[in-house]
């Protein structure tokens, strides 16, 4: 039985200057111009007035609402990007001073000493410098391209008249540079022009908006310092929690491992010497005494197990050292090069070995590897320490694919390594190899053991 036919689809370039998104940043251009206007206006005027009577005290009160109609101008302006744009940018930090909620007078200095209202401040004065560029696409593409494009059935009714010098009368819809194009095939280069002009409307209109977006992320997003001490708090949350988990997964070892042995290990104790009180036969006290003995040698290698968790002997010795204990152990032959020219702190040389080691486990149990090669090297350890740190590369031949964020453990070690202003980096292409790259940042001062 034959197939239905099927029309083609139509090519999404041809629908893309209709489609919803499009459409949307039209939407957002034909109401980002006039807010900004507005704000262009009301804002110095506001100031203005605010610093002739700044002498009364009626000027500081306007200047204060004119810097919070900045901010909640602002806010909108925000709203539109995320609504019609998919622009998430996270509104300013705002900083109240001291007494910033001990009633009006708190509220009036909290206001005008928030920087974030005076960027909000510089953002209404210069948005409109800005907002104007995504208007001009619009008009461009979309007014012209489509007055183009319909310009074979619009010349019969949008014309002017010209009257020749014999006194003939022609209707002239389109001249430029005294080159008419009215007629066949000259209307067939105006229709083309617009058909470009409109194919052409979406990154026309991305490209126009691109400098007002990154204004308003860069005056009413937050600053450097607020994204600073973002990053703090989520890496100080970060650490408080491992530490949480830490501290649980030690009470679990100690409590289902250790501490049932040495209990088992006390009762063995206890029946030898009821064993040897009531003159016990030679074999059965030796196997009581093999017994206790076994569970005395788990529990020593139990809680060596637990130390090594919470900080392996082996790095007393140096990174290298242990790097080299980590391939020695591992299942698949491991090739480790270490160019240390300056140890390292016991923080960064802990968080380096636990990555090695998570990252060596990954490669083993989930990449199918048949060989991994750990790199582990310290930049700038000259006098110059702008740019000194540890970077620890772990190269696997496996059959790639790995992504941070993908419910792997690379997100557990992003985190870890963050709380030292660490990054981490990951080439993954399928097929392999599969290259993770650490890098810690020395602190900006050594501690002084003086």
């Amino acid at each position: 039985m034959p197939r239905p036919h099927r029309p083609a689809a139509v090519p999404a370039a041809l629908t893309a200057p209709f489609a919803p998104r499009s459409l949307a940043a039209v939407l957002h251009a034909l109401i980002a111009l006039p807010l900004a206007l507005a704000g262009l206006v009301l804002v110095p005027v506001g100031l203005a007035i605010g610093a002739v009577l700044s002498w009364t005290a009626l000027g500081p009160w306007l200047l204060a609402l004119t810097v919070r109609g900045a901010l909640a101008l602002g806010n909108v302006q925000l709203l539109l990007l995320r609504r019609l744009l998919g622009e998430d940018v996270e509104p300013a930090r705002r900083r109240g001073g001291p007494g910033a909620t001990s009633g009006p007078f708190g509220w009036r200095r909290a206001v005008l000493g928030d920087p974030a209202g005076w960027r909000a401040v510089a953002a209404a004065v210069l948005a409109p410098l800005t907002a104007v560029l995504p208007v001009l696409a619009v008009l461009l593409c979309y007014v012209y391209g489509m007055l183009a494009l319909a310009h074979p059935v619009l010349r019969h009714w949008n014309y002017f008249t010209v009257r020749a010098r014999d006194g003939s009368v022609r209707h002239v819809s389109l001249q430029i540079h005294g080159v008419e194009f009215d007629s066949w095939p000259r209307w067939l280069l105006v229709v083309a022009v617009g058909a470009v002009l409109v194919l052409l409307a979406p990154r026309l209109m991305r490209g126009a908006g691109t400098p007002h977006r990154l204004l308003l992320r860069a005056l009413l997003g937050p600053s450097a310092a607020d994204a600073r001490i973002r990053v703090l708090e989520e890496t100080r949350a970060h650490a408080v929690d491992d530490a949480v988990a830490t501290l649980r997964r030690i009470e679990r070892d100690l409590h289902d491992g250790t501490q049932a042995r040495l209990v088992g290990l006390g009762m063995h104790l206890t029946l030898i010497r009821e064993l040897i009180a009531q003159g016990a036969a030679a074999d059965r006290l030796l196997a009581v005494v093999e017994t206790a003995q076994g569970n005395a040698t788990q529990a020593v290698a139990d809680l060596r197990h637990l130390v090594r968790g919470i900080h392996p002997p082996v790095l007393d010795q140096g990174l290298a050292s242990a790097l080299a204990g980590l391939a020695a152990d591992a299942p698949l032959p491991v090739t480790v090069r270490a160019d240390l020219v300056r140890r390292p702190t016991p923080a960064l040389e802990s968080i380096a070995y636990f990555c090695a080691a998570e990252l060596l486990a990954n490669a083993v149990k989930h990449s199918g590897a048949t060989r991994v090669a750990i790199e582990a090297r310290t930049d700038g350890a000259g006098g110059d320490r702008a740019g000194a740190g540890l970077t620890l590369a772990v190269r696997d031949d496996g059959r790639g694919g790995a992504v941070i964020g993908a419910g792997s453990g690379l997100t557990g070690l992003l985190g870890r390594i963050r709380t030292v202003d660490g990054t981490l980096t990951c080439d993954s292409p399928d097929g392999g190899p599969t290259v993770v790259t650490v890098r810690l940042p020395y602190p900006d001062r050594r501690p002084d053991h003086r």
